[in-house]
């Protein structure tokens, strides 16, 4: 009997260890990994923010989604690799890059614009000893008389020789700072957003940010996933939209970006404005949806 009675104990208890390991089991399969690119080196404070927005939205799901694993990448990488990454479903699981019609056929868009449009505001980082060049410029036939710099495979070089202005590439972004300095193209537009920061970063190089010039199109940046990872875009707009709604996008956004700062430093009234055709601008673009953008 008694060897009846330590038997039961022993199957009783083997059955709660396989249900305990099962439980952790599944728990470990309903965390949602998401490898992010790298954050390395010289990333100015909107890749953090871009970052810290991702961590956001997940954190506004974790009710409805499980909880999540935000890693970052252990490979530095440059914007066309990581897509290739993102799109073979390798060592990515999100990144985030301004939009395209290209890219879209290629990669799920999350279409909530991360910097509410702000990227599309441009400004010039010129040699320090230039600003007299360009101030004397007032016409965008004038402006099509110099050389811009940008990297090779981003959308803002098709956009600017859509427009008619030249454009010098470089596939290696901090090897532009180095061509600007060595005279090699004429201006490096950026974003409102990334343009002072990085006049900081690259101090040594003597470049400074233009007084009097400005592009502005359309130009949202999105976060991507792969194509068939459905699952984690929803995920992502929802969270997005849950942060809009409560404010805590929009906290995070003036917290890390400071676009009144941004414009203040703008002195936008000082400034001509050169506003360009965006031909690859996909068609479901929420251009509508006032709440998505920051009008400057």
């Amino acid at each position: 009997m008694n060897c009846q009675k330590i038997f039961s104990v022993l199957i009783m208890t083997l059955i709660s260890c396989a249900m305990l390991c099962l439980t952790m089991l599944a728990s470990a399969q309903d965390t949602t990994l998401v490898r992010h690119i790298a954050l390395q080196g010289k990333s100015t404070q909107t890749g953090y923010y871009y970052r810290d927005l991702l961590r956001l939205a997940l954190e506004k799901t974790v009710a409805s989604d499980g909880p999540y694993n935000l890693q970052d990448s252990k490979v530095n990488m440059r914007q066309g690799r990581a897509i290739k990454q993102l799109i073979n479903a390798e060592l990515l699981d999100v990144i985030w890059t301004m939009t395209s019609i290209e890219r879209e056929k290629k990669l799920l868009p999350v279409r909530i614009p991360l910097l509410k449009g702000l990227l599309g505001y441009r400004v010039f980082l010129i040699g320090q000893d230039d600003q007299a060049r360009f101030s004397k410029i007032s016409t965008i036939e004038q402006l099509r008389s110099l050389y811009a710099g940008q990297g090779h495979d981003w959308p803002d070089t098709q956009i600017m020789r859509a427009n008619l202005l030249p454009v010098i590439t470089n596939s290696n972004y901090e090897g532009l700072f180095g061509m600007l300095q060595k005279r090699r193209f004429d201006y490096f537009p950026r974003g409102v957003a990334e343009a002072w920061a990085e006049v900081e970063l690259h101090k040594g190089n003597n470049v400074m940010v233009e007084q009097s010039l400005m592009l502005q199109y359309p130009a949202p940046l999105y976060f991507f996933v792969n194509r068939k990872n459905k699952q984690l875009a929803a995920r992502l707009e929802r969270g997005l939209r849950i942060a809009l709604n409560d404010g805590s996008f929009d906290r995070l956004f003036y917290q890390r970006l400071s676009p009144l700062t941004a414009a203040n430093l703008l002195k936008l009234e000082q400034r001509k404005v050169f506003h360009l055709n965006n031909p690859l601008l996909p068609a479901k673009t929420p251009l509508t949806e006032k709440k998505l953008w920051l009008d400057l």
